[in-house]
């Protein structure tokens, strides 16, 4: 292990258990003796699993992305390498051990240890509730100040681990984790990520919105902004703008927190509202999603384009920053990983390509969508205009 820790070792260290819990759960589908000597499409491995079929493609993907299985033509194979490794001795006999997965009843696998199954409602899985209290006093960091402490992170990703650590049930079932919380209890686990989210944010914003080149708005619109970590870059890049934050009315204490004694606090107004119900405040020019879209489904990605079009003044842009799929959708591999993240903890999320982003934002009414800064992360950025008349 390194004697001289920094920010990304220790999240890599801490991201270690996405590919432990795909290979596990790999291991209790017994996907590889399912597939034996064949070449199936997703489809057929969900019915011979009598598994969701949204839910299988993710999980096989992931596994092709660590390349523990093989995709070629929309079709899985297990490695050679892998065969003496992961295939059970007795493959011909493998309907016994997908019998005895599938006897167990469906109520078990989503019931957390010693918790009780319950329904997680769409709103509820696909955005985290915010808190009600500030999630801490760290002062707001610029291009050139310190970097936030990852430890929010940390607590969030041990949040996450719990989801993943029911993948195999998630994959059977198509349905998401209960959440579980943590011992620091449900409210501190939604302050962990959101104090989480602007310590990944925090050390890139300033730089990100350099690479779009000088921006060119009158009034930011952030949609689901709620830590203003983005809109805090934008107004530092053009100081004669505005910005309004649309979030939850429970994010407004955070937001006013962070913008505490900021010289920025005066061109900034917070509306709340749920984006998922509500219309989105008008007049800006300029919309900002960043890392929304993953939560959401293709359909919900319309719904929300469609209001941000509405809110929009002509000649106006959309900006999502998120990550951007290939088509093969094995690569970038964060991309393939984060896909399982948003399976175990959301009812519709996922990872998108960029055809994807683009049918979808016209369909919405947006033209010239763009591809601008392109990333294997979380960090590459498209834009789209709405037409002036």
């Amino acid at each position: 292990m390194p004697s001289d820790w920094d920010r990304q070792k220790v999240l890599e260290l801490a991201n270690g258990f996405r590919a432990a819990c795909l290979l596990a759960a790999g291991a209790d589908l017994d996907v590889w003796s399912l597939l034996g000597p064949d070449r199936l499409t997703a489809a057929e491995v969900a019915r011979r699993l009598r598994a969701d079929l949204r839910a299988t493609t993710v999980f096989l993907d992931a596994l092709a992305a660590l390349d523990l299985l093989k995709k070629e033509d929309n079709r899985y194979r297990v490695p050679d390498s892998l065969r003496p490794l992961l295939i059970r001795a007795d493959t011909p006999e493998q309907k016994c051990s997908e019998d005895r997965f599938l006897s167990a009843p469906l109520s078990v696998a989503m019931v957390p240890p010693g918790g009780q199954a319950h329904p997680v409602s769409g709103t509820e899985a696909e955005r985290p509730i915010l808190p009600t209290q500030p999630a801490g006093e760290q002062p707001i960091v610029s291009g050139s100040g310190p970097e936030p402490p990852i430890l929010p992170m940390l607590q969030h990703l041990a949040n996450v681990l719990r989801a993943w650590s029911q993948l195999a049930w998630v994959v059977r079932a198509g349905i998401p984790a209960p959440r579980q919380a943590s011992i620091r209890g449900f409210e501190a686990d939604r302050a962990a990520f959101l104090e989480g989210m602007h310590a990944l944010s925090a050390p890139i914003a300033d730089q990100l919105v350099a690479e779009l080149g000088p921006p060119k708005f009158r009034h930011l619109l952030d949609v689901g902004g709620a830590t203003g970590t983005w809109t805090l870059a934008f107004l530092r890049a053009v100081p004669e703008a505005q910005a309004t934050i649309f979030d939850l009315p429970d994010a407004r204490p955070l937001v006013e927190a962070r913008l505490a004694g900021s010289p920025l606090r005066d061109r900034i107004r917070f509306v709340g509202g749920d984006f998922y119900r509500d219309a989105l405040p008008s007049g800006a020019d300029f919309a900002w999603l960043s890392a929304i879209a993953h939560q959401n489904s293709r359909q919900q990605h319309r719904e929300l384009f469609a209001k941000v079009w509405v809110a929009l003044e002509p000649g106006g842009r959309i900006g999502i920053r998120d990550v951007v799929m290939q088509p093969c959708r094995t690569r970038p591999l964060q991309g393939a990983l984060f896909a399982v993240n948003m399976l175990v903890n959301t009812e519709g999320g996922g990872t998108y390509t960029f055809q994807e982003f683009a049918e979808d934002l016209q369909s919405a009414g947006f033209c010239n969508p763009q591809w601008v800064i392109q990333r294997e992360d979380m960090n590459s950025v498209l834009l789209a205009e709405k037409p002036r008349s």
